[in-house]
C-alpha cells in the first residue's frame, strides 16, 4: 500500500502550534505534540521528521534546549555522534538507502523551523526528486510514518 504525505509544511508554520518548543515537548513526553520517537539515549533523542523528506527522516537533538551546535558540552557530542551512527546503521537496515543528507540548519535564516538545535539525517536514492521538486506539491511516500517508527525502534533495540 501507497501512503500519499503532503509535504506542505505552510500550515504546520502559519497554524497553530503548541505553547513552547517542539522538540522540548517531544523530550517531556508531551500530549500536545506527535511523538516519533526512535530512540532516546542519556543527552540525545531521535525522532521521526513529522514533514520528512524522505521516509525515514530523522531528526536528532539535545535533550537540553540548545541553539548553537558549539554549546554542546563534550559528554552531548559523544552521545549526539553515538545516536547518530547508531541511527544510519538502522537505516541502512530498514530502509537501505544509496545515500544521506546530514546536517544542522542553525537558526531560522538557515531555513531551520525549529529553534532548538537538531541533526537532519535524510535517507536519499538514486534517481529520487529533489527536494525543490518536493517544494511545489506532494511525494508518495511509500511507508506510513508509524510503520517507519514501528521498523526503527525495533532496529535500535528501543
Amino acid at each position: 500500500m501507497e501512503y500519499f504525505f503532503n509535504f506542505d509544511k505552510v500550515g504546520y508554520l502559519k497554524g497553530s502550534r503548541p505553547k513552547g518548543c517542539i522538540l522540548c515537548l517531544i523530550r517531556e513526553d508531551s500530549p500536545d505534540v506527535d511523538k516519533l520517537v526512535v530512540y532516546e539515549s542519556l543527552f540525545c533523542v531521535a525522532t521521526l521528521n513529522l514533514y520528512p523528506y524522505n521516509p525515514g527522516h530523522l531528526l536528532v537533538f539535545p535533550k537540553r534546549h540548545l541553539t548553537d551546535v558549539r554549546s554542546l558540552g563534550a559528554d552531548e557530542k559523544g552521545d549526539l555522534d553515538r545516536t547518530r551512527d547508531l541511527c544510519l546503521d538502522a537505516l541502512d537496515k530498514v530502509m537501505a538507502p544509496q545515500g544521506y543528507n546530514i546536517g544542522f540548519n542553525q537558526g531560522l535564516a538557515a531555513g531551520g523551523s525549529i529553534e532548538h538545535l537538531h541533526l537532519h539525517i535524510i535517507p536519499r536514492y538514486k534517481n529520487e526528486l529533489g527536494i525543490a521538486d518536493l517544494i511545489g506539491g506532494k511525494k508518495v511516500l511509500v511507508q506510513n510514518p508509524l510503520e517507519t517508527q514501528a521498523r526503527l525502534r525495533e532496529a535500535l533495540g528501543s
